[in-house]
């Protein structure tokens, strides 16, 4: 049975959604409230997890304070100290007055640092002051400050593997988590899909002053088994497409699988541990890129040592006689090993990360920030690799 609060904070913060994970969380959320305890939300992106803080905040002491929401992987390196702590006049080249950071805002409230895991070394360094005395340095002052705010932190990356990989400080990292939130992604709530879908569906009929889509029941099994890798970002996102490509208002599965991309690049070899691959943690673009020329360094290997055996052992292949003349021999017709090689070779890293980037822009049309999380890279490093390859 579900308590009241639950069911009540569901419906002012628009949560959709029965899972006992999501309930969990929420209950979580409501139990840690009232006190003064920092909190790490942990979870995949596109999961929701920019609603706890909200209710976090919103059932404390301090909901009549500031609520202050920051998003760690959107501010450049080089200004993040002074956007977060504040400056004085003369700090830097730029800083033509003083000027006073988020926690200095947000002091007798509540702030919430998204994307907690993109803050650099020396950042981190300042944020565990504050979480251990409560006190802050501007940029530029030799000054000590008290602060009295709370922190909630939320990451989509693994910080168990950040820290092993020297990339996160362990300290910070146990004074940030005294309260752990996990907020299960999608794929974990195949209940809440269909729950999920009819609203958005309603949400774009409205909008667009449409009648609202349906599944059948074939394309309801499909949207439920789906793995939901963008998670309900993702369901919005193809709930909106649908809604206003297709024509039939009733969609079948066969029209469902044209929206989803991913249903297919599940099965390459490549994806094939996806399970495994998600527990990876990326600190840029170009660590993201060895990953893939490596996968498909591993397919090529696969692809050399399918030849050798199909060779090795005289394969033949029956031919339908009215299909021969498009038939292409599996083994006549295929590229030597030596041209797979030389493929292999040619590959220029500066292409596929331009290919990549470019595709992930098309995705999601043309939204910096959806792209830069399905890249798995923060917006700041994505809006320089577009100017840097002109795709503005």
């Amino acid at each position: 049975m579900v308590s009241k609060n639950i069911q009540q904070v569901k419906q002012r913060f628009g949560i959709i959604g029965n899972a006992e994970g999501l309930h969990r969380a929420i209950d979580l959320a409501l139990q840690v409230a009232p006190t003064e305890m920092s909190v790490l939300i942990t979870g995949e992106s596109g999961t929701g997890k920019e609603f706890f803080p909200q209710i976090i905040h919103q059932n404390s002491l301090r909901k009549h304070g500031q609520y202050i929401a920051v998003n760690c992987g959107a501010i450049p390196e080089g200004t993040i100290d002074s956007e977060l702590f504040g400056h004085e006049k003369g700090s830097f080249t730029g800083a033509l007055a003083d000027r006073k950071g988020y926690f200095e805002f947000a002091d007798g409230g509540t702030i919430f640092l998204d994307e907690v895991g993109e803050l650099p070394m020396p950042t981190q360094a300042r944020l565990l002051r504050v979480l251990e005395s409560g006190e802050f340095i501007k940029v530029g002052s030799s000054k000590v400050q008290k602060i009295n705010v709370r922190i909630v932190a939320a990451t989509n990356v693994n910080i168990v593997q950040a820290i092993a990989l020297h990339k996160f400080r362990e300290d910070l990292y146990y004074r940030l988590s005294t309260f752990p939130i996990r907020i299960p992604p999608l794929r974990e709530r195949p209940e809440d899909t269909l729950l999920l879908f009819r609203k958005f569906a309603g949400d774009c009929a409205e909008k667009y002053h449409m009648p609202p889509i349906q599944l059948d029941d074939e394309a309801k099994q499909l949207l439920q088994s789906y793995r939901w890798p963008g998670n309900v970002r993702e369901l919005k996102n193809v709930t909106e497409r649908i809604s206003v490509i297709e024509d039939d208002r009733t969609v079948t599965a066969d029209q469902l699988r044209l929206h989803l991309p991913n249903l297919t690049m599940e099965k390459l070899p490549a994806l094939m541990n996806r399970e495994n691959d998600e527990q990876k943690i990326f600190h840029n673009e170009r660590e993201i890129l060895y990953q893939v020329l490596f996968d498909m360094k591993k397919d090529v290997a696969e692809l050399k040592k399918l030849v050798h055996d199909i060779m090795g052992g005289n394969v033949s292949m029956p031919v339908p006689v009215e299909d021969k003349e498009q038939y292409v021999h599996p083994i006549h017709d295929m590229p030597s090993i030596q041209e797979v090689e030389t493929v292999e070779e040619s590959f220029a890293l500066e292409d596929v990360e331009k290919e990549m980037i470019r595709k992930a822009l098309e995705r999601h049309g043309g939204r910096r920030r959806n792209a830069a999380v399905d890249l798995k890279i923060s917006e700041r490093t994505l809006y320089r690799k577009i100017k840097e390859y002109h795709l503005e």
